[in-house]
């Protein structure tokens, strides 16, 4: 196999054999391809796209670069949750021990920030003693205990997705409908599980910034899971301006500890409900969506959903109690007139967040725990001028000037009465 013979038949927009495209990134892995010669696949395949049986392919070489999870031994619906990225998106910290304490199993293999967009991993670790660096065996008897755990991607799973989503990240190619869905789709399969649901992001805060772009994207996430046995269901949300209260990091989990304790944001409930009945729905648990809310409303309102976030948290070594993550600046940014808040520029929002510390822009880039913002207002609100519309924090005086300063010109104010949809048909 000659590396740029492979690049040329994607230069010329014609598919990879299998035979090619398997020996290429096992290459990639082990080393004797290496990160430049990857980049120009992977910008090819931006470019160029990839046709189903190279998504299966690309899938498959991915899965069966590491171990994969089995929990057939037991007695209950293992299934997942996964969302393509936004801006203020904490529902896998919401909707993982909720579904666990309703009987379902939920192993994770959750991802730190990519692009402007913040990540799971990166928010779990303000925690401190939380570890995510987990064996596969430790995690699985973790998960068949305790019903749920997320752990980092490691060299024992889909090693060849892990590399090359850290070169992703700075080579331009993240939103690449073939290599999102071949991270994605790689990994949630690798855990073993029965059922899926799909958070698709529509909107200027994804990398999915049409319904057109996202269905396309959805279409082949779903085929691809049912290829490989999995059920499948999308969910497509609105990600015009960020979810929830808070964006960042600790923030973040505070928020999501508020809605395990029946104070949380309303939108981000919402979402979380609306994915979380779909998985209740596949299992079999409930037979609709107004009987799963009611069934994890109840569990909310218990207290048994709080108490499996506990559980969660200390069963990964994590000490919610030590958390002491007060930011050391804070500042306002105000409406600069009177009238209505238009729009939002939420990828903005996002960099702006990545460069007070809640992301990376290079892979060495050190986050700042304290980090964030609070939205004071939404979109469809009406402001007079002066009004706060967002608290930035972090503890890095000159890094917060420097979001501020991006976040300050993201937001559009009119006359027009506006209204938001949270989700789209």
């Amino acid at each position: 196999m000659d590396p740029n013979k492979v690049i040329a038949v994607k230069d010329s927009g014609n598919p990879i054999p299998k035979d090619q495209l398997h020996p290429f990134i096992s290459g990639y892995v082990d080393g004797s391809i290496d990160d430049a010669t990857m980049t120009r696949l992977l910008r090819s395949i931006f470019d160029h796209g990839m046709e189903r049986d190279e998504i299966y392919t690309l899938v498959d070489v991915m899965i069966h670069s590491g171990r994969q999870m089995d929990f057939s031994h037991l007695d209950g619906f293992v299934a997942d949750k996964h969302s393509i990225g936004g801006v203020g998106d904490k529902i896998s910290l919401i909707l993982t021990p909720l579904l666990a304490s309703a009987g379902l199993y939920i192993p994770m293999i959750a991802g730190r920030s990519l692009g402007h967009t913040g990540g799971t991993l990166d928010k779990l670790e303000t925690i401190p003693g939380f570890s995510t660096a987990i064996s596969m065996d430790e995690f699985q008897m973790m998960v068949g205990k305790i019903g749920c755990g997320m752990m980092s991607q490691s060299d024992e799973i889909c090693p060849a997705d892990g590399k090359i989503y850290a070169l992703r990240d700075v080579t331009g190619t993240i939103a690449s409908v073939p290599l999102i869905c071949g991270s994605i789709m790689s990994k949630k399969i690798a855990e073993g599980i029965q059922g899926l649901v799909l958070d698709i992001k529509i909107g200027n805060g994804s990398f999915m910034p049409t319904l057109e772009k996202g269905k396309v994207l959805g279409a082949m996430l779903k085929d691809v899971g049912e290829h490989f046995g999995v059920t499948t269901d999308l969910v497509f949300s609105n990600m015009d301006q960020p979810l929830g209260r808070f964006s960042g990091m600790w923030c973040e989990v505070r928020e999501a500890m508020d809605c395990l304790n029946e104070k949380g944001p309303v939108d981000t409930m919402a979402v979380t409900l609306k994915l979380a009945s779909k998985l209740m729905v596949q299992s079999g648990l409930s037979k609709d969506e107004n009987s799963s809310n009611h069934t994890l409303n109840e569990l909310i309102q218990n207290g048994q959903a709080m108490e499996k976030f506990h559980q969660f948290i200390e069963a990964q070594s994590g000490n919610l109690d030590g958390a002491n993550n007060e930011p050391k600046f804070k500042t306002d940014v105000c409406a600069a007139s009177d009238g209505i808040i238009q729009s939002m520029d939420t990828t903005t929002i996002g960099w702006g967040l990545t460069d007070m510390g809640c992301g990376r822009r290079h892979k060495d880039d050190i986050l700042d725990p304290s980090a964030g913002l609070e939205c004071i207002k939404k979109i469809g609100d009406t402001v007079q001028e002066g009004d706060v519309i967002f608290r930035c924090f972090c503890s890095d005086e000159d890094k917060l000037e420097k979001g501020v300063a991006q976040i300050s010109n993201a937001v559009s104010i009119g006359s027009d009465l506006v209204k938001v949809d949270l989700f789209y048909n």
